[in-house]
């Protein structure tokens, strides 16, 4: 018998904020049971589970996400996710076109934007 990945689990120190946030990312609701000040969130449609923790972020994540457009540009996307609360972190998007952005989530949690499927074909 083999395990099957369940949810991938993110400590926050605010998991309804953190949910919230990752939640217009993926635009795919909280769990209906979920409510501010609440331990954890959960988005089911994601597999992305949230629980709040007492210890603060210290280091560079050791796991982060890669996300793709589905329906938009990469620059798009990149502006959508800095409007609802990311951070630039590090931009290494080449003149070219290729390459990506690197952006932080409001707790610090660091995650690529590639290009889109649409931009990577058009070369």
């Amino acid at each position: 018998m083999t395990s099957a990945l369940r949810h991938v689990t993110i400590d926050s120190s605010d998991a309804y904020t953190l949910g919230s946030f990752w939640s217009e990312v993926f635009g795919q609701p909280l769990h209906e049971d979920d409510k501010p000040g609440d331990e954890e969130a959960l988005i089911e449609g994601a597999g992305l589970l949230f629980v709040t923790v007492p210890e603060a972020k210290s280091r560079k994540n050791r796991i982060h996400f890669d996300l793709q457009p589905q329906d938009r540009t990469r620059e798009e996307e990149v502006e959508r996710l800095l409007a609802l609360g990311a951070t630039l972190v590090d931009d290494r998007r080449r003149p070219d076109g290729t390459g990506w952005a690197v952006l932080a989530d409001p707790e610090g949690n660091e995650f690529c934007v590639e290009r889109s499927a649409a931009e990577r074909a058009a070369g």
